[in-house]
């Protein structure tokens, strides 16, 4: 405890708060029914130059932002505390820039090594390539809510490639609250949001109520 607090390892010690902090906002919104891992998306690196040529060699992967950060944060808190253990085993610890650097240098290619891993956890939920309206009539799985007429939440859905995707969601009006890992039916789309009903319930009456009513 005494080396976590240690003013040496103070840049470590503020990288393990802000990721313990991110993990508890990312919480939170999951359990309000956002997500902001998914809120800021994936990082777009154009180019092959530069500082850009840098972050895509990083981010092999293509993972989220958010958890690009938060790997980057864990890998560098990890390394640094691991380098003054180490220098204070055998000697006494670094002064905080001085260790800050290897800390750093070992954060890279750790970062990059399991951008590509987290990868094929993480869900694909791009959209883009695939017509919203061709997701109305199909079932889906409720992954973050329950949905209500409240805030969005979202639901995983298999699109006719094959390909997992990620869409926001609401429950139709009058429809009471759809738990997660329920399968529900969308049988309606207001913008970007997709409105939901239980898949067994009859699609044609709950899309009649969210025609007339839902927001």
């Amino acid at each position: 405890m005494g080396l976590l607090l240690a003013p040496e390892c103070l840049p470590f010690a503020i990288a393990a708060a802000v990721l313990a902090g991110l993990t508890v906002i990312e919480m939170l919104a999951t359990v309000m029914g956002f997500s902001i891992t998914e809120l800021l998306g994936k990082p777009d690196f154009n180019g092959h130059d530069g500082i850009a040529g840098y972050l895509s060699w990083l981010n092999v992967g293509g993972v989220p932002l958010l958890i690009l950060l938060m790997m980057a944060l864990g890998f560098f808190a990890i390394a640094g505390f691991a380098i003054q253990a180490v220098a204070g085993a055998f000697w006494a610890p670094l002064p905080a820039g001085l260790a800050a650097v290897p800390a750093v240098l070992v954060t890279f290619p750790m970062v990059r090594a399991s951008s590509r891993t987290v990868a094929r956890i993480v869900p694909h939920d791009e959209t883009y390539a695939v017509d919203l309206d061709t997701f109305i009539g199909r079932t889906a799985e409720v992954s973050i809510g329950p949905l209500d007429q409240g805030l969005p939440g979202r639901v995983r859905i298999k699109d006719q490639h094959g390909n997992w995707h990620v869409l926001r969601a609401r429950a139709a009006k009058g429809q009471e609250a759809l738990k997660i890992g329920t399968e529900v039916l969308l049988v309606d789309r207001k913008a970007d949001v997709f409105i939901a009903i239980p898949a067994l319930v009859d699609p044609t009456v709950a899309d009649n109520q969210s025609l007339r009513g839902q927001p």
